[in-house]
């Protein structure tokens, strides 16, 4: 569930607003059940009727949960499923809904949620049923799921999810065609300020930008500040911000990086999304893009565009042996309306061929280590191949996996009314508001 064009704003203070006259006894009524054994509110198997809310509505991940479904019908003939997509400005109508039926004490089966540090939202309030011993002892998805997006689904120590897909956030595309006019050597690309030469050869030699970059919304920037401060301040300084406790100077250098970078953005940057921004990629338009390895997916749905000859990607400068990551996962509400339906659910995401069908279309790999890649692409392959190689899985901080939905509301808040231009000063009072974030 990548987030397209919105932000992601969700916390316990909402909920609260949302239950309106309902007031707490409706979230004490939603906290009950809380155990994924089948015996809460809802009866001790509840209704037959599984309902699934999501956001993907179209592209590859519409043709992701589609096939994942499809198998998940195959095996359970006797669940009845009620599917809905929820459409419109990225994920917000989504978060919108569960929100309001979250609020209401009316549930839906189970949703497409960020897991990791998002969760605690849900968890800090009582709306999460621990499934450890009805769908994490089942499978061997104890033993077969690796460790990053295990604890990702366990954030205050109880199992309360299931992650389906890994996607990797420290990439950088580019066209080779692009490069190769340009004279511009990838290999030699080592740090993020080697790769601001290299978009200024391109802008040089040829007619394409030097890089590919929406910013009509913080996430993208965020993502792309994310990748410059962990190629630049490594990984320990990382983990100092996750905990709150970074300093302004790396901070504002990693933006006073891409103020360097934003000389050779598309001039129409801050105008469009990250899917027109691809589209320079694809066109020819531009040499360089960062993204999540959804881009990939668009890629891979071009007629005659293929990897390794029209399109490549390399690890983002300066974090060579790192995975940042960002995941999906599936979550089982307390007050459940179908038990043993939604575990029926969970238990199948989990499942190595329900990650086989989900990832091979969405672009991503599959969390569990005993997944057989036959069926994946080259480049899916060899992504795969770069995690089991990994030192660490950086969790990403525009995604929610990092931070809390707090914390990565500030953040995005901060860039939005700092960060409208590309100065040092820019840098410096957003750097000062990441901080300042984590004392909200």
């Amino acid at each position: 569930m990548t987030e397209n064009e919105t932000d992601k704003t969700l916390s316990r203070r909402h909920y609260l607003t949302a239950a309106g006259a309902t007031g707490v006894a409706a979230l004490a009524g939603c906290a009950n059940g809380g155990s994924g054994s089948g015996d809460g509110e809802g009866g001790s198997g509840g209704s037959n009727e599984l309902e699934i809310l999501h956001g993907w509505t179209g592209g590859d991940g519409q043709a992701a949960f589609q096939s994942m479904l499809e198998g998940f019908e195959e095996a359970y003939p006797d669940v009845t499923v009620n599917d809905k997509a929820i459409g419109g400005g990225g994920n917000t109508s989504l978060n919108t809904r569960i929100n309001v039926r979250l609020g209401n004490d009316n549930p839906p089966s189970s949703w497409a949620e960020w897991p990791g540090k998002n969760l605690l939202q849900f968890t800090e309030a009582g709306l999460l049923g621990d499934i450890e011993e009805s769908v994490w002892s089942q499978n061997d998805m104890k033993e077969a799921y690796v460790s990053g997006p295990q604890q990702a689904a366990r954030p205050d120590g109880t199992y309360v999810a299931v992650p389906t897909n890994i996607h990797r956030m420290n990439n950088l595309f580019y066209n080779p065609s692009v490069v190769e006019a340009a004279g511009v050597d990838v290999s030699a690309i080592e740090t993020p300020a080697d790769l601001t030469d290299a978009l200024a050869q391109v802008e040089e030699n040829t007619d394409a930008v030097g890089m590919a970059q929406s910013s009509q919304s913080p996430w993208t920037t965020l993502q792309l500040w994310a990748a410059v401060y962990l190629g630049q301040s490594g990984w320990d300084t990382y983990q100092e911000f996750m905990a709150g406790e970074a300093e302004t100077g790396p901070i504002a250098d990693a933006f006073k990086t891409i103020n360097a970078y934003s000389e050779y953005f598309n001039s129409d940057a801050g105008t469009v999304g990250w899917q027109e921004a691809n589209n320079l990629i694809i066109d020819g338009g531009a040499a360089f893009f960062h993204q999540g390895d959804w881009a990939a997916g668009m890629y891979a749905g071009t007629d005659d565009f293929e990897y390794g000859t029209d399109w490549d990607c390399v690890t983002f400068p300066g974090t060579d042996g790192l995975y940042a990551l960002n995941m999906d996962s599936w979550v089982y509400p307390t007050n459940n309306p179908s038990p043993e339906a939604t575990e029926k659910w969970l238990t199948y995401v989990g499942t190595t061929d329900a990650q086989v069908r989900f990832n091979t279309e969405k672009g991503s790999i599959p969390p569990r280590s005993d997944v057989p890649m036959d069926e994946f692409s080259e480049f899916q392959t060899n992504q795969y191949s770069d995690f089991q190689d990994s030192t660490a899985q950086p969790p990403s901080v525009a995604h929610g996996l990092a931070t809390t939905p707090g914390v990565l509301s500030d953040l995005k808040t901060a860039i939005s009314q700092n960060y409208s231009g590309y100065s040092d000063s820019a840098a410096e009072n957003t750097a000062q508001a990441f901080v300042d974030a984590f004392d909200n």
